[in-house]
């Protein structure tokens, strides 16, 4: 294969709901190009695109794959992405590094959840799109309702490229507005007939011509002028104003197709050859610290490594973009992520599981390669004369946990060293072992995806697993003032152990200021600020501790061992044994004994006098509240509001967004439990929801109640 320049390469992503076409159009457009002699097709289990055992079982896309093909003397690279929210990484790593979205949309159902998924995260990244309504052939395809669910979703920028004449089981005929004519398909698809278009079609043709020639005019003002002078655009002209309003996000254009039989593939293929931008006519990548990198080729060489596979007999595969200058084979490039400096002995364009071996790639070009030491995804690699680090792919945050252990003990160590392997391959799977939960917490998109890792466990890496329910990582506090005091005392042969303090606790909160006096059991206490120490804690909140030692009744050498014996107490919490946060403790008093005391004395009295103070403060358990959203069709949103009010929901808001109801709530982590599988069966697979940490909360004082009994129970078993 040649090395193409920069303008020539065309770096798309195949988007859209599971079951739309990607994988398919994917193998007609492989096929179009020449890079395969036949096409294969999901239910054979033979594309290029869909290659791993798991997605053959399944007959879904579960990882991105990167392919390209080559039409009108220029190079397209195809992002091929899974539909299914689950396994959203692949779609984010992909548009990180796309330059152009492809939306598929099937024209029986119209906009899915998926497809409104990729949407958003196409907004996101502020990338250029296309949509392509698919499955014109299809029995209940109905093109017309399906680009009204498109409008409503992208709303007035789509406009329509192409329309079928006879969408259904008859389907072979397509529109083209650019064009100008009628394309006739044979029943096995492939080259077409180029008529003009017929008189039965012209009225609406050149309704929707003026349509689309405004729309292009509307994105360059010298196009527009040319509009009104002349009433109209030559083809040329708009094909300009088509690109500058793909590239502004200002127009959507709208083609169909029947990818399964090749028909309208080639047609689609040459309009992204023309005018689907490459990466210079887009906004320069930026670095971390601002400066802007222009995708030239003649600029010093830099990359970003967007996915990393791992194959049993070669290792990790790297996959990656030249953002500028141009990468040879043998050039040695400097990781300035790690610091690094690692070869590309070889470079390859990837094509599914397989690799051509390429000399040379240059700006906006993607390729893969080999044996590198030390360099994962997420990294940016340069030549020595710069120092570029590109910005990471914002994977979304996980919104579903479990717990995991192996299955035989003897696999612990196995087991890390897989699920590091899985992360590597999908950052979206987040692996934690909870020193304060005594769990190995798992995390993922959702259900599915997760019992996708664990069949990568048991088949691939073959390590037997169970998943357990996590436990919720509680934190507890007090809500008013306390006093206590401990005397630790222990005489053996030699020397003792002896200390005593006095302390009292009281909530703390940000801001907020000492306290000069208490008056607590019917007594005054003076504080004599001597001190703050103020600690933030690793899980959140903070402890204050304050010296109100007078007289020297304990020897400051001591109080570090005092507030050591506090913190050992917060991390392992009087009321269940999770942490204590936001409290604020004055050590006002005590006593020492000038042979038997020592740190380990006052480490033991004060974690006792905080014991007990902590348990006659008020305690109360804390509970981690996230905030939700879910975006659902408008029939089914009385099932989710239902479903969310029996979690402890407290509902912040409602309103419709592209055709969806959202809702935006606040729910305690304990009761989003398996919650993706339940709102995929609430409405039949067609909601989606995020979530991010809001909050820590009170619990509820019945579900408290249950908690310390459930604690009880456990300490009693043990």
């Amino acid at each position: 294969m040649k090395t193409y320049s920069t303008n020539q390469i065309k770096n798309i992503a195949l988007l859209g709901n599971s079951g739309s076409g990607k994988t398919t159009l994917a193998e007609a457009m492989l096929f179009e190009g020449g890079v395969i002699d036949r096409r294969g097709d999901v239910v054979h289990k033979n594309t290029v695109s869909d290659f791993n055992l798991i997605e053959h079982e399944n007959q879904t896309s579960m990882f991105s794959s990167i392919m390209y093909t080559e039409y009108n003397g220029k190079k397209i690279n195809l992002l091929d992405v899974p539909g299914a929210d689950d396994f959203v990484g692949g779609t984010v790593s992909s548009l990180h590094v796309a330059d152009t979205g492809v939306i598929l949309v099937n024209a029986q159902n119209g906009v899915e959840v998926g497809t409104e998924i990729h949407s958003r995260w196409l907004e996101k990244f502020r990338k250029p799109a296309v949509v392509v309504i698919n499955k014109c052939d299809h029995d209940h395809a109905n093109f017309e309702k399906a680009f009204e669910s498109v409008k409503d979703s992208l709303g007035g920028h789509a406009v329509l490229a192409q329309y079928p004449v006879n969408a259904g089981p008859g389907f072979d005929s397509i529109v083209d507005i650019i064009q100008f004519k009628l394309y006739k398909y044979s029943k096995d698809g492939g080259k077409p007939e180029v008529t003009d278009i017929p008189d039965s079609e012209m009225e609406r043709a050149e309704e929707l011509r003026n349509e689309l020639i405004e729309k292009a005019a509307e994105n360059d003002e010298a196009l527009m002028e040319i509009f009104f002078e002349n009433d109209g655009l030559t083809e040329d002209e708009m094909r300009t104003g088509i690109t500058a309003g793909v590239v502004a996000r200002g127009m959507f254009p709208v083609f169909c197709m029947a990818a399964k039989h090749n028909m309208g593939v080639g047609r689609f293929m040459e309009f992204i050859t023309n005018v689907a931008p490459s990466a210079n006519e887009l906004p320069p990548a930026t670095t971390v610290d601002g400066t802007e990198v222009k995708c030239v080729a003649t600029g010093p060489t830099s990359l970003f490594v967007f996915k990393t596979t791992v194959e049993s007999h070669i290792g990790e595969i790297n996959f990656f973009k030249v953002l500028s200058g141009e990468l040879k084979e043998g050039a040695d490039l400097i990781n300035n992520t790690t610091r690094n400096k690692e070869r590309f002995s070889q470079i390859f364009a990837p094509l599914g599981k397989n690799r051509e071996k390429v000399t040379s790639l240059v700006a906006g070009d993607i390729g893969c390669t080999v044996k590198m030491k030390n360099t994962k995804t997420n990294h940016s690699l340069s030549s020595p004369d710069v120092s570029y680090v590109f910005g990471k792919v914002p994977f979304p945050e996980p919104k579903f946990r479990t717990a995991i252990k192996p299955v035989s003990e003897g696999d612990d160590e196995k087991l890390g060293e897989a699920l590091t392997r899985i992360h590597q391959e999908d950052p979206t799977v987040i692996v934690e072992y909870s020193k304060e939960l005594k769990q190995i917490i798992l995390s993922g998109q959702g259900e599915y995806h997760l019992n996708i890792v664990r069949w990568h466990l048991d088949n691939i890496y073959k390590v037997e697993t169970a998943f357990v329910a996590p436990k919720i990582p509680y934190r507890e506090t007090i809500t008013k003032a306390a006093q206590s005091d401990y005397r630790h005392k222990k005489q053996s042969g030699g020397a003792g152990q002896f200390g005593e303090v006095h302390m009292i606790i009281e909530p703390y909160t940000e801001g907020s200021e000492p306290k000069p006096m208490f008056k607590l059991g019917g007594k005054e206490y003076k504080m004599a600020n001597r001190g703050v120490d103020s600690h933030k804690l690793s899980w959140g909140g903070k402890l204050e501790f304050i010296n109100c030692i007078v007289g020297g009744s304990i020897d400051a050498r001591f109080l570090p061992a005092i507030l050591k014996g506090i913190m050992e107490k917060l991390e392992e919490g009087p009321l269940t044994g999770s942490y204590a946060r936001d409290i604020r403790v004055y050590v006002y008093d005590g006593k020492m004994h000038p042979v038997d005391s020592n740190e380990i004395s006052f480490m033991l009295a004060g974690r006792n006098a905080f014991s007990k103070a902590f348990k006659t403060a008020g305690p109360k358990i804390m509970e981690p509240v996230y905030e939700v959203e879910v975006l659902v069709p408008s029939d089914y949103m009385g099932d989710v509001m239902s479903d969310l009010q029996g979690r402890r929901a407290v509902v912040q808001g409602m309103s419709s967004e592209k055709g969806f109801e959202k809702i935006t709530a606040r729910v305690p982590l304990a009761e989003m439990n398996k919650y993706s599988t339940a709102l995929s069966s609430l409405t039949s697979g067609r909601a989606m929801y995020s979530m991010k940490f809001d909050e820590y909360a009170q619990v509820p004082g019945e579900i408290q109640d249950e908690l310390l009994k459930a604690y009880e129970a456990e300490q009693e078993e043990e």
